[in-house]
């Protein structure tokens, strides 16, 4: 067992985080909750459960129901918001899944075929090196040196090209000198560390910092809040050793709209409401600068939904969740869709392609009118070039 005694014994069994697991939503146990996972624990660390199995050579015995229960869970952390005893709730479950992980214990099934394409072909998806760039827009030009590297993401890459290729056609307008790694631009390693599948997430951080130390450029940008999260909090040293500064896209254009070098041309005629990735919300305390963005497009009526900011929703897709439990995924984005509906907004924006994906398909699947789109659609309509007007005829 990882030496985790300390978070086990804070826990004071309180509950509040019951109300706000989505995993329990789905799976009614007390055993997927947190407070059911620190009960868990607690019996394997006071108890001895494990160790005796270790000290006298057995192999470490965890029941099916335990290890189901250690990975029903998106990774949220919105347990940690309520909890009042402070515990890094979603440190612990990642800590006990690498250690399920290292006693040959996990990842689940699918997990393990997302681990197989990362080291076959850098990508979850299975999708071969060669089309990783196959998105980027004809008329952008690939800049070497570039100044910046725009880092697509695997869901970017290969299942919402549209994101990434609004991402860099608004760059673009903006002027901004940028290139993409293209086949060498490897998999954030997001996958592999919420998963407890740890083994090969450095070598892939270390890939891509030298691959874009090599292109000459001191910032990275993204769109993907999961890549945001693990590149900037996971492996932010590598970067800041290389002199790489990392930037989610809504942080990115927000500095370039106040600069003045990203005219906001066209209205956005729509009443919009925000969905706050996790990764970039809670995990990253990104929070105002979506928000801030849209608030200057004009024609934007802005509404906040019920559970917004760190009390927001999980979109139900993060922690290796949407593998492992796709209907159950889409149950919790449906909740998330339906939150957008109460607030009579026609636009659910969000700054994730992986939430992206899910809300949209939760949508389609009810049969929702809600249109789910990125800021990086929102923009790339609000930032094209106007029309020139007719000239007046003359007398």
């Amino acid at each position: 067992m990882p030496q985790i005694s300390q978070e086990l014994t804070q826990c004071v069994q309180c509950g509040y985080c019951i109300d706000v697991c989505e995993a329990h939503a789905q799976t009614p146990w007390d055993s997927v909750t947190p407070r059911g996972k620190i009960y868990y624990l607690k019996q394997l660390d006071l108890m001895g459960r494990g160790g005796m199995d270790k000290m006298l050579g057995r192999p470490v015995s965890l029941s099916p129901e335990f290890v189901d229960a250690m990975y029903k869970c998106t990774g949220c952390g919105n347990c940690e918001v309520v909890c009042h005893a402070k515990i890094r709730l979603v440190d612990l479950w990642e800590t006990m899944r690498k250690w399920m992980v290292e006693i040959g214990i996990g990842p689940m099934p699918a997990a393990v075929m997302m681990g197989k394409s990362i080291h076959a072909n850098h990508n979850p998806y299975n999708e071969p090196d060669s089309k990783r760039d196959a998105w980027w827009p004809e008329e952008v030009e690939r800049h070497v040196p570039a100044n910046v590297i725009f880092f697509a993401g695997c869901t970017g890459s290969y299942r919402m090209q549209h994101i990434a290729q609004a991402g860099v056609r608004v760059l673009d307008r903006a002027g901004v000198q940028m290139n993409c790694l293209g086949p060498d631009e490897w998999c954030c390693s997001s996958p592999l560390i919420r998963t407890g599948n740890e083994k090969e997430s450095t070598d892939c951080a270390q890939h891509n910092v030298e691959k874009a130390d090599g292109m000459g450029a001191k910032d990275m940008v993204m769109t993907c809040s999961g890549c945001y999260k693990t590149v900037s909090c996971d492996f932010g040293r590598f970067y800041a050793k290389a002199g790489q500064n990392v930037y989610h896209f809504s942080q990115y254009v927000e500095q370039l709209i106040n600069d003045r070098k990203l005219p906001l041309n066209n209205e956005f005629n729509h009443k919009v409401t925000y969905h706050d990735p996790c990764h970039l919300g809670r995990h990253s305390g990104i929070y105002d600068a979506p928000r801030n963005v849209l608030k200057k497009i004009k024609g934007v009526e802005f509404v906040e939904m019920e559970r917004s900011r760190e009390n927001s929703r999980c979109c139900g897709a993060g922690g290796g969740y949407k593998s492992t439990y796709p209907d159950f995924a889409l149950n919790i984005g449906i909740e998330r869709v339906h939150d957008a509906e109460e607030t009579g907004a026609d636009v659910l924006v969000s700054c994730c392609p992986f939430c992206a994906l899910n809300l949209s398909q939760a949508a389609k699947k009810i049969g929702s009118p809600i249109k789910v789109m990125d800021l990086s659609q929102v923009l790339l309509e609000v930032t094209a070039p106007k029309p020139e007007e007719p000239a007046a005829d003359k007398a």
